[in-house]
């Protein structure tokens, strides 16, 4: 999506105030609509009786409402109660309560968070009406204006100045658009007294041309060090060459700095993908791991949610991959950590956030996990007498008390597994069989068994200590 930002200048105050209630009342509707979708009422409902409760016309209507319905799913998204949604920001509410500031000050943040507040409207795009019907972009001799539409058969005419400076080149984009018919949304905000027009257009997207056909790049983005960690794989999955990219400056900084190097590395992704000519996998942007409470407080929608905006570095990847026809695939990232650092980093001698990226690059190919015979031989010798063992261990050494917890939580886990599976003559051989559990079980009893073990004051850099297990099949070193 490309968006343009602009200031708008009205012909005469009256223009200005009678647009100014227009975005009150829009404001207003899309606060009631809000409240309203709360309750469970359905969007034909609404409509009908919206219109004349704030005087507006049922396009303006229907986008409050659409907005409303965003900003809905939006809050369940994140896990956060939508009956605690508060219009004007959260920030600058709590602000104004604590009334820390006095006199001009406190009437200055009272006046940007009411227009925060009521100064909103947006007007959605549509191709059969060649453009925008509500708020429409018209060329004359003497500049750019937006036509907004106040009431039956009744428009106001503002000039678009483009930027601060006026921007000739985002004008002339501007003239375009409103040549070409292309639908545009328009959304208007109100900020120190003046009126601003955000236009945005979808992008169209060229042909893909780079698939997984000759291969794919498997991305893995850790929060901690903060870094890319990327992998070249052929079409068969086998693993070609392989990288990592320090990222320091999302670690701290201004926001807009920040957002300017999401994009320098995203594009520098991109850049790696058309050289080897291979299609992109990466992690899936929803965050569906909403922890035991169903509120997103597990330690990875954390990590997602919190950490250097692992999600806006993915969907800007994902963006550029658009534009250059690369291929993007998107794949589950449950267990790639784990079946990386126990299968790929001791054969191939890398790091675990290499190996993760190996897996997910696998992954996108379509191609399974399967749990090498050494390790499966490792699992059918392996003892709940022996866990408990490690317990004890991990309860006399571990200071830390968030990892001691953590250890013996999946100490627990695994143990609980080996029971269920006792009766079982051939449990782990043929481990799916009649039982409720999955692969990624073993992978997890598997890591306790030999990672914890190994430091369990902190997973481990080099797991080479895993080689001769891993391919000779030796265990029981201390």
């Amino acid at each position: 999506m490309i968006v343009i930002q602009a200031k708008l200048i009205f012909l005469n105050q009256e223009d200005k105030q009678i647009v100014l209630d227009l975005m009150r009342r829009w404001s207003s509707c899309m606060k009631f609509a809000y409240k309203r979708l709360l309750e469970g009422y359905d969007r034909k409902t609404l409509k009908r009786d919206l219109q004349g409760m704030f005087d507006l016309n049922s396009r303006y209507v229907d986008d409050a409402i659409m907005k409303a319905r965003s900003t809905l799913e939006s809050a369940r998204e994140l896990g956060k109660s939508p009956k605690k949604v508060i219009f004007g920001g959260r920030d600058l509410f709590g602000k104004l309560q604590k009334r820390h500031i006095n006199g001009k000050a406190y009437e200055k943040l009272k006046i940007r968070w009411q227009e925060k507040r009521k100064g909103n409207l947006y007007s959605r795009g549509d191709k059969s009406k060649k453009g925008n019907l509500n708020t429409r972009i018209e060329v004359r001799k003497n500049g750019t204006f937006l036509r907004i539409n106040v009431g039956e058969r009744k428009y106001v005419y503002a000039r678009i100045e483009a930027g601060y400076k006026k921007n000739k080149r985002r004008e002339e984009l501007l003239q375009e658009i409103a040549e070409s018919n292309i639908p545009y949304s328009v959304e208007l905000k109100l900020k120190n007294g003046n009126i601003y027009a955000y236009f945005a257009i979808e992008e169209e997207y060229p042909e893909i041309k780079i698939t997984k056909e000759k291969g794919v790049i498997g991305i893995d983005i850790n929060a901690h060090p903060g870094n890319i960690s990327w992998t070249e794989v052929d079409e068969k999955g086998n693993l070609i060459s392989y990288g990592n990219m320090p990222m320091p400056e999302l670690a701290s900084g201004s926001k807009d700095k920040r957002e300017y190097f999401r994009w320098q590395y995203a594009h520098e992704i991109i850049e790696i993908a058309k050289k080897k000519n291979k299609a992109i996998v990466i992690e899936e942007l929803e965050i569906k791991d909403k922890g035991k409470r169903g509120d997103f407080s597990g330690r990875k929608s954390r990590r997602i949610r919190h950490s250097f905006s692992y999600k806006s570095l993915l969907s800007k990847i994902k963006t550029l991959a658009k534009r250059e026809g690369i291929e993007v695939i998107e794949v589950n990232p449950s267990y790639t950590s784990i079946i990386g650092m126990l299968k790929y980093a001791p054969q191939y001698m890398i790091t675990k956030d290499i190996s993760a990226a190996y897996v997910i690059a696998r992954r996108g190919l379509g191609l399974q996990e399967e749990i090498p015979d050494n390790y499966m031989k490792f699992l059918n010798a392996l003892t709940v007498e022996e866990l408990e063992e490690l317990k004890e261990h991990v309860k006399k050494t571990v200071r830390n008390k968030h990892l001691k917890k953590k250890h013996l939580r999946e100490i627990n886990k695994a143990i609980k597994f080996l029971q269920s599976l006792e009766s079982e003559p051939e449990r782990v051989l043929k481990p799916l069989y009649g039982t409720s559990f999955s692969t990624y079980d073993f992978w997890r009893v598997l890591k306790v068994a030999v990672v914890t073990p190994l430091s369990p004051e902190k997973v481990p850099r080099d797991f080479s200590t895993l080689k001769e297990l891993l391919i000779q099949g030796k265990w029981g070193d201390p």
